[in-house]
């Protein structure tokens, strides 16, 4: 499966969080979204290529261990992130859970 852009999933979201490594990416969607009714249950794990030129913009943040590294790009600029993504966004991984 492959998508073309990516969306905010809260609306009182004020950032969206491109991680930069799959291990991480992984664990958010195993143990968060697969976790969670507001997700059905189920988690992916993307991948995909942006611009250097727009990514420099930001700074990387490390929320955590070494591989707790993500971009914090404003909602505002989700649009023009978007229209910087090279190519489409493959799905890799998929997790689902049962709920409880």
């Amino acid at each position: 499966m492959a998508i073309a852009n990516f969306r905010l999933d809260y609306l009182n979201s004020l950032f969206f969080y491109p991680v930069l490594n799959e291990e991480y990416a992984a664990q958010i969607a195993r143990n968060c979204n697969a976790a969670s009714t507001d997700t059905g249950y189920i988690g992916y794990v993307t991948r995909f290529q942006v611009r250097t030129e727009f990514l420099s913009r930001y700074s990387v943040k490390t929320v955590g261990g070494s591989i707790h590294q993500e971009y914090w790009i404003p909602a505002e600029d989700l649009p023009e992130f978007n229209r910087n993504i090279v190519g489409l966004i493959e799905v890799i991984s998929e997790f689902r859970q049962s709920p409880t």
